[in-house]
Parts: structure tokens; C-alpha cells; sequence
């Protein structure tokens, strides 16, 4: 008999709804191109534009103004860029400002050059240095060319969340343009592009149930987008040139339109979060929790018990049938310092374990993640006596 897992690393990716997986199955059996005019043709094209409208609505947007991608990282390589165009007019920026703590694909900058990136710095919890990012966007020299920021919405490895509002009022005042990560807000907070701050919104598949390997860019508008990354065919309205991924496409709107219904229903996926950070504090009180002193989202956890190393941490817990990450997902499994605790001020992050849970999870994983997390320490102790 196959002893319990429990899956607890959703920010890496969530597993993937039946309702996505049967929409995936269903555009499979569809073998005719999206751009086609023919009947086969148009079905495809239907099944396109029915997840256009799901992703939309999950973003608060209008289905017009979604441009379907191979994921997060390429809708961020493709808005961060010094060349957008207004209708037929060209537009340019000179500068891209980020945070410090903010996701891989938003730091390595796009098409911008290593030299046009800014990092604001963060706090000790993790949000965004306010007063740091007005006066780098006061300083901005619009003479160069007109200001960029891109900012996460939520942080993947603490759940921090960012103060969207102020940062939007802030990047206006300096006539700037804001592009938001939403990958890890989209299905725990609601999205209103319309009436927010953002121009642009960025989403990933896979990180909401979906599948792996497509996303979204939500723009406010479609009068001003960026030079297309992706050219060729005239797909997406010229914005990203493709054959459309149909049965990705698919899964997609399937997975959007449960995110959309689960945003009335987070409490289990709190009260599983709260049990394991009780758990934590129960068996470690030593044990320091990033983000808590600041707004974070329901379903994340991101800790450190001192002396407590993150690969040792991890293996252990992966031989008690526990899936966690040390941070981010996103190096090639390689275990090290983070640089969102780094950029918190946070000295040695070796010890960093992230929990993050999702609709899925239940009290058994939490109990699971307790007792392996409870024999880790209890031997950890007993080397230290010994």
C-alpha cells in the first residue's frame, strides 16, 4: 500500500482541475487550426475565444484585450520592452523599475538592457519601498523617454501583498506605464483591471490549475501595446504571432472560470495555512514567518527555523511525503539563498521552506506536514545531543 503524500507547493504549480483536464480532453479530439474559416476551423476558434472570455473575466477585463502566450515568463519578456506603439504612433521608454523582491522574469528586465533596470528596494516584510519608488520615478528623465514599472502582485515565495493602489497612484503621478504580476494574486485576490491600476496584468495556466505552458497578457486597453516579441502570422491581432496552443487554451479558461468561483470560498485554504503556521509555532517557536506583519495572501506560508537548512529540510520532508519548496520554483531546482529574503534585509535564508496550499489540500496533508516536520526537528535534536 503507497504511503499518504501531501502536496504542499501550489505556487509552483497547482495539479491540474478535472474541469481543465476535461476541456483539454475535449479540444484534443478538435484537429483543425483556430484560423482556419472552414467548420472545424471555427469550432477551434470558438473554444479560443470561450477561454479568452473566462481569462478575462477572472482579470476583470474585456476578452479583446487578452493576448494569449507560451506562459508568464514570455507575456513578461514580451511588455518589458523600451518599444511599445500608441495605434500607429511609436512609444518609448527609457527606464524599467522594479522591485528588489520581485519574480526572476520581472528582475532579468525583457528587452530592456542590464543598464535601463532600476530595483526599488523592499521592507522587512517584503513590500515595496514607497517613498523609494517615487524618487526614483521623480528623478526619471523624461527627456530619455517615458517610465516603466513592473511589479509583482503577490510575492510567490512569502505571499506578501504588494500595496497595488498606492504603487498605481505613484507611477501615474510620474506618467508612467504599470505592468503587474498577477500570477500569484489571480484566484486569491480579485482582479478589476478595468478599474485598477494596472495597464497590463500578466497570468500563468498552471499556477491556478490549469496546464503548464500557456499564460496571458490582460491589458486596460488595446490602443497601446508593446512591439510584438513573437512575430510571424498575424495571430492574437499581430501581438503574438502562432498557431494558437488549442488544448492549453482550453485548460486555461476551464481553470479561470473555477479561480473565478473559488474566490468566495478561501476559508478551508486559510484554515489549512493557519494550521500549518500553528503547527510551526507549536514545534518551533523559534521559528520566524516572512510576511506576517504585512497583508499576505491565504494560502502561503514561507519560514525558517534557525539552523535549520533548506536541502536538508527539503529532502527529509520529500522522504516523509511531504512536496514543499525552498523558494522559488524557478532555478532549475537549485537550492540557495533567496533573493526576496535578501532583499528584506534577512541575513541568512538557507533555512527558507515554503508551504503554500490550494483548494485541494486537506487537514490530513496539514497533520502529514506536522508529524514529518515534528520528526525532522526531534532528530535534528538528537544529533545535537549526541
Amino acid at each position: 500500500m503507497a504511503k499518504p503524500r501531501a502536496y504542499l507547493d501550489h505556487n509552483a504549480s497547482a495539479p491540474l482541475l478535472p474541469a481543465a483536464r476535461e476541456a483539454m480532453v475535449s479540444a484534443l479530439a478538435l484537429s483543425a487550426n483556430p484560423s482556419s474559416v472552414h467548420r472545424e476551423g471555427r469550432g477551434a476558434r470558438r473554444l479560443v475565444e470561450e477561454a479568452r472570455a473566462a481569462v478575462a473575466a477572472l482579470a476583470g477585463g474585456r476578452a479583446e484585450h487578452v493576448v494569449f502566450t507560451s506562459g508568464a515568463t514570455e507575456a513578461a519578456s514580451t511588455l518589458l520592452t523600451p518599444d511599445w506603439r500608441m495605434g500607429r504612433m511609436p512609444l518609448r521608454f527609457s527606464r524599467l523599475y522594479v522591485s528588489a523582491a520581485d519574480h526572476p522574469c520581472l528582475l532579468a528586465g525583457g528587452r530592456f538592457a542590464a543598464g535601463q533596470v532600476v530595483r526599488v528596494g523592499a521592507d522587512a516584510n517584503g513590500v515595496v519601498d514607497l517613498p523609494a519608488l517615487r524618487a526614483a520615478l521623480s528623478a526619471h528623465d523624461r527627456d530619455e523617454g517615458l517610465p516603466l514599472v513592473a511589479m509583482h502582485w503577490v510575492n510567490n515565495e512569502t505571499g506578501v501583498v504588494q500595496p497595488m493602489a498606492e504603487i498605481g497612484r505613484i507611477v501615474r503621478e510620474a506618467g508612467g506605464t504599470l505592468v503587474v504580476d498577477a500570477v500569484q494574486a489571480a484566484g486569491r485576490i480579485a482582479l478589476d483591471i478595468a478599474a485598477g491600476p494596472a495597464d497590463c496584468l500578466i497570468l500563468s495556466a498552471h499556477k491556478i490549475g490549469g496546464p503548464a505552458g500557456v499564460g496571458a497578457i490582460v491589458a486596460k486597453a488595446d490602443l497601446m501595446m508593446p512591439v510584438a516579441l513573437v512575430t510571424g502570422g498575424g495571430q492574437e491581432k499581430g501581438f503574438r504571432a502562432g498557431t494558437e496552443n488549442l488544448a492549453g487554451i482550453a485548460g486555461f479558461g476551464a481553470a479561470a472560470r473555477e479561480a473565478l468561483r473559488q474566490l468566495d470560498a478561501l476559508g478551508p485554504i486559510r484554515a489549512c495555512r493557519d494550521a500549518a503556521e500553528a503547527a510551526i509555532r507549536r514545534l518551533a517557536p523559534e521559528a520566524v514567518i516572512f510576511g506576517e506583519g504585512t497583508e499576505r495572501v491565504c494560502n502561503t506560508t514561507f519560514f525558517a527555523v534557525p539552523g535549520l537548512k533548506a536541502e536538508t529540510a527539503q529532502i527529509a520532508f520529500d522522504l516523509a511525503g511531504v512536496a514543499l519548496s525552498a523558494g522559488s520554483a524557478c532555478s532549475s531546482g537549485k537550492v540557495g539563498p533567496s533573493h526576496v529574503l535578501k532583499a528584506m534585509g534577512v541575513d541568512d535564508a538557507l533555512g527558507a521552506l515554503r508551504v503554500s496550499v490550494g483548494p485541494g489540500t486537506t487537514r490530513d496533508d496539514i497533520a502529514l506536514f506536522e508529524t514529518a516536520l515534528a520528526g525532522l526537528l526531534a532528530r535534528r535534536g538528537a544529533e545535537r545531543a549526541a
